[in-house]
């Protein structure tokens, strides 16, 4: 549940849920305890309820190809929830394309034509993001047909309206709210039960906890033994502690939603980087500048979003509210708070390293990152900046301190098979030369 959140007949897997039913009431009286969560079973589904402590773009929608959704798949995904909650126990896939199509006619910047191929590209990932969770079986016939050819394709999918149901359901009406602040917890929890809960939840949803994110009551609440003990017995992972901070390890992978170390190009070059990262940053012969962390990543990103809230229509209340928060807040920031300093590295050294990586190692990284590797730089340090190793500023990054924990890490490169077919039987018999 806490990895998912939604869980089906069919999502994440056909064993999920009856196990969910069966621990029902223990798991709706720890979550509510622990977390102050909100769990609801139904013999179909069952739905998490989150309290939101922040915002994180870090766990985006991916379709079921691991491609990374986009606006218009967000705003797809969101219409086509619209048609389906209207919509009987069937609909063919040429139907709800133009439901959506006549949901998005309507808002200003977005449309969906079915003569453009990366539209029904797009549609066709938020159907079958919808279809992964069980909301939409597919019956009869195939969508990437109809996403290749509409006039010569078609699906039928099956609805499963209690899916439909549990996936959007909000706490709060969106025109009732303020700020996109609105969407998570209040500020106001300031007893002791109310903290232990927000330290609670930041160590399940966050790869680590950093002691100077956290208000002072928070920060005595961590140290305690009995709440990471709590968090350890209710998860099954094993808390490690710092000076910095405390992160849960998940050596099983399933509670993650990324796993690190881990395999592929980016994982790997993204671990090369931070070896090099390390000896830089504790090279005491040429020390590197400190910069304080001025804004937190999550403070940027509710910026961004009041920013697009629309100033028309129904939201006009939002937006003029979401100015007036920000000011006061601004107001309210205590003089004396002095933020944390880290080692800075610019821009410029990082690209020329990964850029120095792919000379020395690219022949074994995928294809695509060969050929780009200012691409790959951007997913390696997303990569990090998810797991919180990094902090991207303007002009360059921050080095958390959780970096330090892989410095020591050591990279096996897997040597090509093509080349090893010109080892001699002499050497094969041998020890290994000049291996990675």
């Amino acid at each position: 549940m806490l990895a998912n959140h939604l869980v089906t007949r069919v999502f994440p897997d056909r064993i999920a849920l009856p196990l969910i039913r069966r621990w029902a009431t223990e798991l709706r009286e720890d979550l509510a305890e622990l977390f102050g969560y909100r769990l609801e079973v139904t013999e179909t589904t069952a739905r998490l309820y989150p309290v939101h402590d922040r915002l994180d773009d870090g766990r985006p929608a991916r379709s079921v190809n691991d491609r990374v959704f986009d606006r218009r798949r967000y705003a797809y995904l969101s219409l086509a929830l619209a048609a389906l909650g209207r919509a009987g126990d069937q609909i063919t896939l040429s139907e709800l394309a133009e439901h959506v199509a006549d949901y998005a006619s309507r808002i200003d910047g977005l449309d969906l034509s079915t003569e453009r191929a990366a539209d029904r590209d797009a549609f066709v990932d938020a159907v079958g993001w919808l279809g992964a969770r069980g909301a939409l079986t597919l019956a009869d016939g195939d969508a990437g047909g109809w996403a290749s050819d509409p006039e010569a394709g078609e699906a039928l999918y099956d609805i499963d309206r209690p899916v439909v149901f549990a996936l959007f359901r909000p706490p709060r009406a969106l025109q009732h709210l303020h700020t996109v602040r609105g969407l998570l917890a209040e500020d106001t929890e300031q007893t002791a039960t109310d903290q232990a809960r927000r330290v609670r939840r930041a160590l399940v949803e966050r790869p680590v906890v950093y002691l100077a994110e956290l208000s002072p009551g928070e920060r005595a609440l961590l140290g305690q033994d009995r709440v990471i003990a709590e968090v350890e017995y209710c998860t099954g992972l094993h808390a490690e502690r710092r000076a910095e901070g405390v992160a849960l390890i998940d050596t099983s992978g399933r509670l993650s939603d990324t796993r690190f170390p881990g395999t592929g190009t980016l994982a790997q070059v993204a671990l090369l980087l931070i070896g090099e990262i390390a000896d830089v940053v504790l090279d005491i012969d040429h020390p590197v500048p400190h910069r304080p962390d001025v804004a937190a990543a999550e403070d940027l990103l509710l910026d961004q979003l009041d920013a697009a809230i629309p100033e028309a229509g129904v939201f006009v209340p939002l937006a003029e509210d979401a100015q007036t928060l920000d000011t006061a807040e601004s107001d309210e920031e205590s003089p004396d708070a002095q933020p944390h300093t880290y080692p800075f590295l610019d821009e410029t050294w990082v690209r020329a390293t990964v850029s120095a990586l792919t000379d020395r190692y690219g022949a074994t990284f995928a294809a695509q990152w060969q050929a780009d590797v200012g691409a790959l730089t951007d997913e390696v340090l997303a990569l990090l900046a998810r797991l919180r190793l990094i902090r991207p500023v303007e002009g360059g990054l921050l080095v958390l301190p959780a970096l330090a924990r892989y410095r020591g890490a050591v990279v096996t490169v897997r040597v090509r098979r093509t080349e090893e077919l010109f080892v001699t039987a002499a050497e094969t018999g041998g020890t290994a030369a000049g291996g990675n």
